[in-house]
């Protein structure tokens, strides 16, 4: 388990540099997005990489890997939008959009350790394929919930799912960097 710790805390340093290289470029202008919008961001990302996965073709210069990296920062985006709700305009500064993303980085870790520990570690014997798939399904279970104004009668809720999308995202992640 600690190595999944310490790899889970490596994909997750590569995540949150490109989240803070992006922060600088653009700000947070992702503040303006509805979780809606930001559950349609993930199916897009998600999408694309079933798509790769399918036609094993892709005719943008991007992979599989990019994909499962915007996953897991638009997972987070989803959690600060569904704390603070969407704003007008870019009113985050980059100190406390790391901050945010730092919370809900260490949130999924905990949930992630949580539930590696009850399930030994199957994702390690799941195909990849599974983690897309199974992210997909997250997206539209987020779908169904949103559709419903959240008001579910037994299913947990849109910030469980995002961050069930990221854990996911994360162990395709170490797979593609450390193997099988």
């Amino acid at each position: 388990m600690k190595d999944t710790k310490q790899q889970f805390e490596h994909v997750m340093t590569v995540c949150r540099d490109l989240f803070a290289k992006k922060l600088h470029d653009y700000g947070a202008a992702w503040r303006i997005m509805r979780p809606s919008s930001v559950t349609d961001q993930l199916f897009i990302k998600a999408n694309r990489i079933r798509s790769i996965e399918v036609k094993g073709v892709t005719l943008v210069d991007e992979g599989i890997r990019p994909e499962l990296i915007g996953i897991v920062n638009y997972g987070i985006i989803g959690l600060i939008q569904l704390e603070l709700g969407y704003a007008e305009t870019d009113d985050m500064d980059e100190k406390r959009a790391l901050e945010l993303y730092d919370k809900y980085a260490k949130q999924t870790l905990e949930l992630m350790l949580r539930k590696n520990h009850d399930y030994d570690e199957a994702w390690r014997s799941m195909r990849t394929t599974s983690y897309t798939d199974l992210i997909l399904m997250k997206i539209y279970r987020t779908k169904q919930i949103e559709s419903l104004s959240g008001e579910t009668l037994v299913s947990e809720g849109i910030d469980a799912n995002y961050m069930d999308m990221i854990n996911y995202a994360v162990f395709g992640l170490i797979k593609l960097e450390f193997g099988e």
